[in-house]
């Protein structure tokens, strides 16, 4: 389903990427895994579109991404949940979330928000709260639910366990489990690869900006874990 070549993202000087390539086929949850300044959340950004690439390709089901705009490349089926609990702080949880499904009709939105406080009940209970006022765990799980909103094919999450107490990192690992019971395909990026790799099908180890291993979850957990403490 995604194809990443070769990939190569430059900021100045410095070389985020240097030349990685991954496959993730249609059904998948992929993790990419590493310490910070591995490259993780560069792949995830050059894939939405919010990073120029210096080289490589992206194709989407055989379909070039690199020349098509960000917000073209979320009507190609793409959703994105950025690291960092980034939410509309002024706006309402449920302004936040429907944001996500924006021009998609209010009969989409509708079942996809009433689909998600099934998930999440906080949800309709804070549904005219600024989500600036959430705690840090709600936040995460209002991005993660703008994300899920518009129904995508391919779901990019970037460190979504990031800085969450358990109990949040649990209900997250839920969430997930229930986008890939609706068959979306997703790649995640995680510096702490425990939760993440049971979540997982296969993953990568990234460090320094290229792919160091690649694998099934048993081949790589070992490699995973150890990058989780460096």
């Amino acid at each position: 389903m995604l194809e990443i070549r070769d990939l190569q993202v430059r900021y100045g000087g410095i070389t985020a990427l240097a030349g990685v390539s991954i496959d993730v086929r249609q059904n998948e949850t992929v993790l990419l895994v590493g310490a910070n300044g591995a490259g993780k959340s560069s792949t995830i950004n050059a894939v939405i579109g919010l990073v120029r690439t210096a080289g490589g390709s992206i194709r989407l089901d055989g379909k070039e991404l690199t020349s098509i705009p960000c917000e073209r490349r979320a009507r190609e089926g793409i959703g994105y949940s950025p690291e960092g609990r980034r939410v509309f702080p002024s706006m309402t949880v449920a302004e936040n979330v429907l944001s996500g499904a924006f021009g998609m009709g209010r009969r989409h939105q509708r079942e996809s928000f009433d689909w998600l406080v099934s998930l999440f009940p906080f949800l309709a209970e804070r549904a005219s709260q600024p989500a600036g006022q959430l705690s840090g765990g709600q936040q995460q799980l209002v991005a993660i639910s703008r994300a899920m909103c518009a129904m995508p094919r391919l779901l990019l999450l970037d460190e979504p366990f990031l800085g969450l107490a358990p109990i949040w990192v649990r209900q997250i690992s839920d969430a997930i489990r229930q986008m890939q019971a609706r068959n979306t395909t997703i790649l995640m990026t995680e510096q702490m690869a425990r939760p993440a790799l049971k979540l997982a099908t296969r993953g990568y180890v990234m460090r320094g900006g290229e792919v160091r291993r690649a694998g099934s979850v048993a081949e790589i957990q070992d490699s995973a874990l150890a990058e989780e403490y460096l």
